[in-house]
Order: structure tokens, then C-alpha cells, then sequence
């Protein structure tokens, strides 16, 4: 998977293989398969500055999305498989 960012000040929607489209905000980044960098409306794209392809591999996905493998045990939330009773009794 590779990473793109959306250069422009304004919505953009990538054109991506088989029909499908990428709509990305302002500044934002979304992840693209890695033979869709190489579709010529993605390129063209990527030519013009509109988009840049930020990141490549696995460890590179961890840096896009900062990093974080999962959350640990957090204090207060027990990890209980009981299901518990709601709505009205």
C-alpha cells in the first residue's frame, strides 16, 4: 500500500483502476494500492502536484499513521466477556 496526500487547498477525487475513485480533503492522506501510482490519471496527478506520494511498505504505513501498533490495557476498562443487560427491565 502506498500513501498519498492531497497538496491542494480544496477536495480532490483520484481516479484509481477499475472505476474506482479516491476523494481526499484538503491536506488529507489515503492509502492507494501499489500498482494504482503507476495508472496514468493517478501519475498525471502526481506530475501536476496536486498529490504526492508519501510513503511506501509496511514501516512506512506505520509512519503515516504515527506509529501506534494497538492500544494496551487502559486502567478503568476491565476486559470482561460477560454480556451485560440493557434497555428496559
Amino acid at each position: 500500500m502506498k500513501a498519498i496526500t492531497n497538496k491542494t487547498q480544496k477536495p480532490i477525487s483520484v481516479p484509481l483502476p477499475r472505476g474506482k475513485k479516491l476523494f481526499l480533503g484538503p491536506g488529507k492522506t489515503g492509502h492507494i494500492a501499489d500498482n494504482a501510482s503507476a495508472h496514468p490519471p493517478v501519475k498525471k496527478l502526481i506530475e501536476a502536484g496536486d498529490i504526492e506520494v508519501v510513503a511506501e511498505g509496511a514501516e512506512a504505513a506505520e509512519a503515516v499513521s504515527g506509529g501506534k501498533t494497538g492500544r494496551g490495557w487502559m486502567p478503568g476498562h476491565g476486559s470482561s466477556s460477560v454480556s451485560r443487560r440493557s434497555g428496559d427491565r
